[in-house]
């Protein structure tokens, strides 16, 4: 059989990075780890070709070729993936559709005119599914018999990739989360007990990642890689003597909840193992936010300096927040813009509140009727709400516009990046701690590894921030002084000037949108 698997196209988001793809020469920041996983689940004989629109259009040769065309997509590539299911009908193609936005919403799904729906984990449903076909079904709904265990997950099929596509890559060492926040969907998807790939599974994939030639980031794209810290570091206690065998050639992010930062040892194996940045949702530095939506593990603990505990020991933080809540009180964004300032965080995502299907929050304004029509949006430069907030919505996009003109004003931004980085300690190698040659982060060594689109990329940024920018003084004024009074910590500060430049494009996109006008430029007589 011949299979094409298609990623729909992502909507633009903090996380679409456009700007640093085009410094690094990629197209796009991740491929779709799922429909990997999926790739390895069906069988070893069929044909499969992965079609991701996020690096190019899909051709005619495409569609002809294909028997199956099988699709996968979060709820915020709704649109796209609803159109590409009935495209592909139009072709005649058997249409096979899984993922998280088919799990939450499958009558969309069914609607659009799939021929199977398979909701759930694809360990337990794929075999199900191919029970059905080689069974003489032609269509229907594939419900998950239970949760699987993660070890009977494979490793993803890696090789579909075109490497040079990508800025990073994922691999996943657990599913599910032990919080209860009422805004997440996390826990309807994948439980509140998580479940685990054992280590060596894990060293297996990054294995598989450094024989294909990747020598970049990987994601651990767990929901919450501390969720169980006995199993995390179980994992690091096998991956630092990997990486030191093998040169360190990689380094990683994933996303952890802010109590990481009252744990000083786990943090330390953390950047042994050459991790380099965590996600923590933060979510709002007002508790009474935090403890209406359940989000205890932010109350336990200062949540400031949590965030400081955590960075200052060479882990990078970027935190989310969200406006919107019920809770929330006029000032909201001012109140993010002071904690933010106040601990130096540079890069971090804001986002307006939507309900996401079948979460806690979604039951609770679907009783209180509150829900609209509206779809769900992950785009930032689209600031609508799919509910009735409990302040006026105007007032609360008003307010998150000048947050994000706050947060991602070029100036203030690199400020927040020098002082960060000034207060971070020295790399292992540079406090003359590293427990083997080369040890200890090896990507801080220098400003960029020393390869050809690292260099591309540091020539683009030093031309946009240190030349043409108005701020060009300042650029250079930071650098000296993070080169003379931190060193090794340059390759990490200029990543993260260079992350800017997704955040300044994100804020001039939302000015122009709304009628202000663009950074640097005078508004019309």
């Amino acid at each position: 059989m011949r299979v094409l698997l298609i990623n729909p196209e992502f909507p633009s988001s903090f996380w679409s990075l456009q700007q640093s793809c085009e410094l690094l020469g990629r197209k796009t920041l991740m491929p779709p780890l799922g429909l990997l996983t999926l790739a390895a689940l069906l069988p070893g004989d069929w044909e499969l070709r992965l079609a991701d629109l996020n690096v190019r259009p899909l051709r005619p040769g495409d569609w002809d070729w294909a028997e199956f065309v099988m699709l996968s997509g979060m709820i915020v590539q709704r649109e796209g993936l609803l159109s590409l299911i009935r495209e592909a009908k139009q072709r005649r193609k058997i249409v096979v559709v899984g993922g998280p936005f088919a799990t939450s919403v499958p009558q969309d799904i069914l609607e659009a005119g799939a021929d199977f729906l398979v909701q759930g984990e694809g360990e337990t449903t794929i075999p199900l599914w191919l029970a059905a076909w080689r069974a003489g079904e032609t269509h229907g709904v594939i419900e998950p018999a239970g949760r699987p265990e993660m070890t009977l997950s494979p490793a993803p099929r890696f090789d579909l990739l075109n490497l040079n596509d990508y800025i990073l890559l994922g691999i996943q060492t657990s599913r599910g989360c032990p919080f209860n926040c009422e805004f997440c969907d996390i826990i309807n998807l994948y439980g509140r007990k998580p479940r685990y790939k054992s280590p060596d599974q894990v060293l297996a994939e990054v294995e598989t990642l450094f024989n294909l030639g990747w020598r970049r980031e990987i994601f651990i794209c767990d929901d919450n890689f501390i969720g169980n810290q006995t199993h995390a570091r179980a994992i690091l206690q096998k991956l630092i003597p990997w990486m030191q065998r093998h040169g360190e050639p990689f380094s990683f992010w994933t996303q952890v909840s802010a109590n990481l930062g009252q744990n000083a040892g786990l943090v330390d194996l953390l950047t042994e193992a050459n991790f380099g940045n965590v996600f923590i949702g933060v979510e709002s530095p007002d508790e009474a936010v935090l403890a209406g939506n359940r989000k205890y593990q932010n109350l336990k603990n200062p949540l400031g300096q949590s965030l400081t505990n955590i960075s200052v020991n060479g882990l990078g933080v970027v935190p989310s927040f969200i406006m919107g809540f019920d809770q929330e009180t006029r000032g909201a964004g001012d109140r993010i813009c002071a904690f933010v300032e106040q601990h130096h965080l540079p890069a971090v995502m804001l986002n307006l509140l939507q309900a996401l299907p079948n979460t806690s929050l979604w039951d609770r304004l679907k009783q209180e009727n509150r829900l609209t029509a509206t779809g769900v949006s992950a785009d930032m430069i689209d600031a609508s709400f799919n509910f009735l907030p409990t302040r006026p919505a105007e007032e609360i996009a008003a307010e998150y516009l000048r947050t994000v003109d706050c947060l991602y004003e070029p100036t203030k931004y690199l400020a927040r990046t020098y002082r960060y980085y000034l207060a971070m300690r020295p790399t292992r190698a540079a406090a003359g701690k590293s427990k083997s040659p080369g040890h200890g982060n090896q990507q801080d060594h220098l400003p960029f590894q020393a390869r050809r689109e690292d260099l591309v990329a540091l020539l683009k940024l030093i031309w946009r921030q240190g030349i043409v920018a108005g701020y060009r003084r300042q650029f250079w004024r930071q650098l000296v002084g993070i080169y003379r009074q931190n060193p090794s910590r340059l390759a990490k500060y200029l990543a993260q000037c260079a992350m800017g430049e997704n955040l300044f494009q994100i804020r001039a996109s939302l000015l122009a949108r709304a009628g202000r006008p663009r950074p640097g430029k005078k508004a019309p007589a």
